[in-house]
């Protein structure tokens, strides 16, 4: 049907309204994207340069060089040496398996090691490196260079790892270092991007993870090419990391190598430490542990047998284990005494071998007693009736007081783990965490070191430090941080009367000096050298009335768990006191005659810084030092030729 002329211009006049309204949509369209590409090419091209430029060159962390740590005498404890690692690029390398087997050929692969590399090769991209052999002799290192071209996708490569030379010897002091865990990262709240670098290591225990910050140093950077899928094409540049902070300790590897070839195979520990400074010079815990098997994670087998050993190898005995202080705490109570004014030294008690306390009797450790004793000759026998009585005038609250003075009941500022603040008892400690009130019987047992009252052979070295200076001495275990030396810890006065504290010194000097002293077996004879100490006896178990009835049994009839703690603490020389010692044999027996010996031996070698002539021992025990010290020379000979194997 022919349209007619009117519906032809109504037609035309809705086509090109239609056409103005879609034109001028595609014409608005075309201005906005216009502006955008304006917006994007000139006003962002700085952005979007800087992102493409992103995407191109990576940044990559270097790890830094760890500090090392060192002895007083410059003697290295913890070192970085070259670590030799096989990795494989398994985008590389292709058939896996077949270049693996190709790789057994020419390296000792650890089973264990090599199917943890397979799970990672898994869960990684595959043109990441993983490692396959850790800790390669330089030689398989060589031979693997050699045959590069049929071991395709394997990387040697050359890194720094942590090692201790002395291996057990200062396990529990300087510690060790492992790869970073989750856990270890759950502990900051933002942590550094170095601690995310595959198999970075960082302190785990003792010094190494006190001073973690001050030890890892600086990571360095470097600018690397990377493809699209982000592989590495090429280095363009880099910045070297700072190296950690070297630390020197106050210890004495001389000193502490005797003190562990002393100990042998006892579950002891002992602590020397300098009277000027506060420097501990030794600071040992038996038996130990080696912490080259921590660093690159140890296997499931030597953990076990660390963990089933009785003696508690792990265990850092010198700071992290507390115990009862036995008589070693007698002249805390004396002092107390004393210094509330309610004895003098010339007063005596009597002494029939048990003192009658609220309904319950208290024995002494000598049966049929001591008789008239005073404050000397209490501490020269250790008579424990004279105790309970000094307990009953001077109240828990002047013994706690005078305790914490002493340097007990707290944790000592020291760079090591777990360090413990033992435990000096009063009456509200007990209601607080028994919920009962404290009784007369409980003071009585505490004026001995027993009952409640618990401290570590650290605390009770510091005791003996401060009884011969007088002073608030303080351990000092760092001596210096990259050649700047750490403030001295020598302390200042601690306020008591020195004619009291002459007065226990006097008494710890006849204990080792005097025939009738319980440490009399164990003096030093050369002039100018003698010691004044003080042994102790801690319990472990309850002795009942039927079995004093029979008869105490000996320590050696017991099982080694029912054995009492041995302990003896002292200072020497006498007459100008230079160091402190603390002995713990556990499960030792007496005093007297498992830990006094230590502790005079440790103290002459202290004193003569090596061997003492014969003539500072006894004359009836020189022909027994002389063969334990050439034992000695042997056994640590040996360990040294072990420890060189090792490396």
């Amino acid at each position: 049907m022919k349209r007619t002329p009117k519906e032809s211009a109504d037609s035309f006049r809705k086509i090109s309204r239609r056409g103005l309204i879609l034109g001028g949509a595609q014409l608005g369209f075309a201005g906005l994207l216009t502006l955008r590409m304006r917006q994007m090419q000139v006003d962002q091209a700085d952005e979007f340069r800087l992102m493409a430029e992103e995407n191109r060159i990576n940044i990559r962390l270097i790890p830094p060089a760890r500090g090392q740590i060192f002895d007083r005498n410059g003697v290295t404890l913890a070192a970085n040496e070259p670590s030799y690692r096989i990795n494989l690029v398994r985008e590389d390398a292709g058939d896996v398996e077949d270049v693996i087997a190709r790789l057994r050929t020419l390296v000792s692969l650890d089973e264990d090691e090599l199917e943890r590399a397979m799970a990672e090769m898994k869960r990684s991209a595959p043109f990441l490196p993983v490692t396959v052999a850790d800790r390669v002799t330089w030689d398989e290192i060589s031979r693997v260079a050699v045959n590069a071209p049929a071991l395709p996708g394997v990387v040697p490569e050359v890194g720094l790892s942590r090692s201790y030379p002395h291996h057990e010897m200062f396990a529990h002091v300087v510690g060790y270092v492992g790869p970073v865990s989750e856990r270890d990262l759950a502990r900051y709240e933002d942590p550094e991007p170095v601690l995310r670098i595959p198999r970075f290591q960082i302190g785990k225990v003792g010094v190494e993870t006190k001073y973690e910050e001050s030890l890892r140093g600086r990571a360095g950077a470097k600018r690397v090419e990377v493809n699209a899928v982000g592989r590495v094409m090429r280095e363009l540049g880099r910045r070297e990391g700072e190296a950690g902070a070297d630390i020197q300790l106050t210890v004495d590897t001389r000193l502490q190598d005797y003190i562990n070839a002393r100990l042998g195979e006892q579950s002891a520990s002992v602590v020397v430490m300098d009277l000027e400074k506060g420097d501990l010079l030794a600071i040992a815990s038996a038996p130990s542990f080696d912490p080259n098997k921590f660093v690159r994670g140890i296997s499931v087998a030597d953990y076990g047998v660390y963990r089933e050993n009785e003696r508690r190898p792990l265990a850092s005995k010198t700071v992290q284990d507390a115990y009862p202080p036995g008589s070693t705490f007698k002249m805390v109570t004396a002092l107390a005494a004393m210094d509330a004014g309610l004895i003098s030294p010339s007063e005596t008690v009597w002494c029939p071998g048990h003192l009658q306390v609220g309904g319950r009797r208290f024995h002494c450790w000598k049966r049929v007693g001591h008789g008239h004793m005073n404050l000397e000759n209490s501490l020269r026998e250790s008579c424990d009736v004279y105790y309970y009585d000094l307990a009953l005038k001077v109240g828990i609250d002047r013994i706690a007081e005078m305790s914490r003075r002493l340097g007990l009941g707290y944790a000592p500022d020291i760079p090591m783990s777990a360090v413990t603040a033992g435990l000096i008892p009063d009456k509200d400690w007990k209601e607080r965490e028994r919920g009962q009130p404290w009784v007369i019987g409980d003071t009585v047992n505490v004026s001995i070191g027993q009952g409640y009252v618990l401290s570590s052979p650290l605390q009770q070295a510091i005791l003996a430090a401060r009884l011969a200076t007088g002073r608030s001495i303080e351990p000092r275990l760092v001596k210096s941080i990259d050649g700047v030396e750490t403030p001295s810890r020598g302390g200042e006065s601690l306020g008591l009367n020195e004619n009291h504290l002459r007065q226990i010194r006097k008494a710890m000097f006849a204990v080792s000096n005097n025939r009738r002293g319980t440490a009399w077996r164990s003096r030093i004879v050369a002039e100018g050298m003698e010691m004044a100490g003080k042994t102790g006896t801690s319990q472990v178990r309850n002795i009942t009335a039927a079995e004093r009835a029979r008869g105490v049994t000996r320590n050696e009839d017991l099982p080694w768990k029912r054995r009492d703690h041995a302990l003896f603490v002292n200072f020497a020389p006498y007459a100008n006191p230079q160091i402190a010692v603390s002995v713990v044999v556990e499960h030792g027996g007496g005093g007297s005659s498992a830990a006094a010996p230590i502790a005079r031996d440790v103290t002459l070698q202290a004193l003569y810084k090596g061997d003492p002539p014969l003539e500072a021992y006894p004359a009836a025990d020189r022909d027994k030092i002389a063969e334990q010290q050439e034992q000695m020379k042997r056994e640590r000979e040996e360990r040294r030729q072990v420890s060189s194997s090792r490396a």
